[in-house]
């Protein structure tokens, strides 16, 4: 939600600056043309503003698209971690809040404490038959074992 909120932030300040720089290009180039073709230079000068203030609007959203981007692999690796959670817990050879579960770009990683060896392999199993995950790291070691 942050990143949502700045993203809104930086592209409101990028608006108010690209009319700042567009009022100001107009009025230097006005002030700066001659008697002699004024229309000319000014229209000129007002094109150049134009332009780098399209260039300025194509740059924030660029980079508000990257920074949606970024929103939007987190929330990805969110919605794994949950769906992971859910399957081991739903699982009725696993049923056990003795793993954890992260995620970090579709790779999820499995700690804890369990039973058997047969619970880490039926653990690292559910969590490679869930949806969008990329690999698994498994770091589940059996209770008791040294």
């Amino acid at each position: 939600m942050k990143a949502i909120t700045t993203l809104k932030s930086a592209t409101r300040f990028a608006g108010v600056s690209l009319l700042f720089a567009g009022a100001l290009g107009c009025f230097f180039g006005l002030a700066t043309a001659q008697a002699e073709g004024l229309a000319e230079k000014a229209g000129q000068q007002i094109d150049q503003t134009a332009d780098k203030a399209g260039q300025v609007a194509t740059d924030v959203k660029e980079s508000a698209g990257r920074a949606a981007e970024s929103t939007g692999e987190y929330m990805d690796d969110s919605a794994i971690t949950a769906k992971v959670k859910w399957a081991i817990l739903r699982d009725p050879d696993l049923k056990t809040l003795e793993i954890s579960v992260a995620t970090t770009d579709g790779v999820v990683s499995l700690t804890g404490v369990v039973d058997s060896q047969q619970s880490i392999d039926r653990a690292a199993a559910v969590a490679r038959d869930t949806p969008a995950v990329k690999s698994v790291e498994n770091h589940l070691t059996v209770r008791g074992a040294k």
